[in-house]
């Protein structure tokens, strides 16, 4: 087997690892929070279900004896994750149904993020103005610092109701996502933008850059060509992590804009103490952070050649 594919496989054992802990934690986590939400949807008099009845709704939702955990893990590695206790709908049919809206709002919000990430850590490195530069790299930290409820309050009466610019309600589908993308993206930027100024710096201090430059290559050659290239695989670690982050502030985002999609339903899912949609909701997140992180960790050999020397 070469090096390579020991790589792969090792990452990808991994990957796999982490997904099993994930499901684990949340397994255990759930089955000890307080209440019990059959006894409270279903304990109703008005109901009329004997003690019986509700130990069959419970054995029929895998929530107890001995074997439940197994039950559970097997039925997610088939891909069916139980019945939502709340709506008795599967829970594939929902997280389907917000997935794709999510998907959309976290996508634009960490591409907006990744463009106001570089052009605050390029302007700072760039800039000879040293009030300027200490000024951009006092962004991220206002950033990181700005809490996202409160600048989604902001923005909607900023935008919505002062200036008139977005409409609350209705509008088009550009229009409906501008202010929670922006909601989403400023705080996700921050971190990006500190780790890839500061590896600008650190590179730039390096010795091949005053030999780059005598050789006549220009400052916005070397800046992009060699500093930035060098630069960015811990970038790229930072941006793995904050989008895994991405799942968490859309509960947020989208409670406070009233988006429905799997932060709505993940509020809802709190509200009803519907565990097995919390903790499919809870491996879909570690799901896409370790995918990402993986390609992350995948793309390093490919950016950085000492690396896939050692993989291979």
């Amino acid at each position: 087997m070469s090096g390579s594919a020991r790589y792969l496989l090792s990452r990808a054992g991994q990957a796999a690892l982490v997904l099993w802990a994930a499901f684990t934690a949340g397994y255990v986590l759930l089955q000890l929070l307080p209440g019990d939400a059959i006894l409270i949807k279903f304990q109703n008099p008005e109901l009329g279900l004997s003690p019986e009845q509700i130990a069959e709704i419970r054995s029929y939702y895998g929530t107890d004896g001995p074997g439940a955990y197994l039950h559970t893990l097997l039925g997610f590695l088939r891909g069916d994750f139980g019945y939502s206790i709340d709506t008795g709908t599967p829970v594939a049919e929902r997280l389907a149904e917000g997935l794709p809206a999510t998907a959309k709002l976290a996508g634009a919000a960490f591409a907006l993020a990744v463009l106001i990430a570089v052009a605050v850590a390029f302007a700072s490195c760039h800039t000879r103005l040293k009030w300027i530069r200490g000024a951009l790299q006092a962004v991220p930290s206002l950033f990181v610092s700005v809490p996202a409820f409160w600048l989604g309050i902001v923005l909607i009466q900023v935008f919505s109701f002062r200036l008139r610019l977005v409409p609350v309600i209705g509008g088009s589908e550009v229009q409906q996502l501008l202010l929670p993308v922006l909601t989403l993206a400023v705080p996700i930027s921050a971190p990006i933008a500190q780790i890839l100024a500061r590896s600008l710096d650190q590179v730039r201090a390096q010795p091949f850059v005053p030999v780059v430059a005598a050789k006549g290559a220009s400052s916005g050659w070397i800046l992009w060509r060699h500093v930035a290239r060098n630069a960015l695989p811990p970038t790229l670690t930072v941006a793995g992590l904050t989008f895994g982050e991405l799942i968490a502030g859309s509960v947020v985002t989208e409670t406070v804009f009233g988006r429905n999609g799997v932060g709505r339903l993940t509020e809802q899912a709190v509200n009803a103490q519907d565990t097995p949609v919390l903790l499919a909701v809870v491996v879909l997140a570690a799901t896409v952070f370790v995918l990402v992180n993986l390609v992350v960790d995948l793309l390093y050999p490919v950016l950085d050649p000492r690396l896939r020397r050692v993989a291979a």
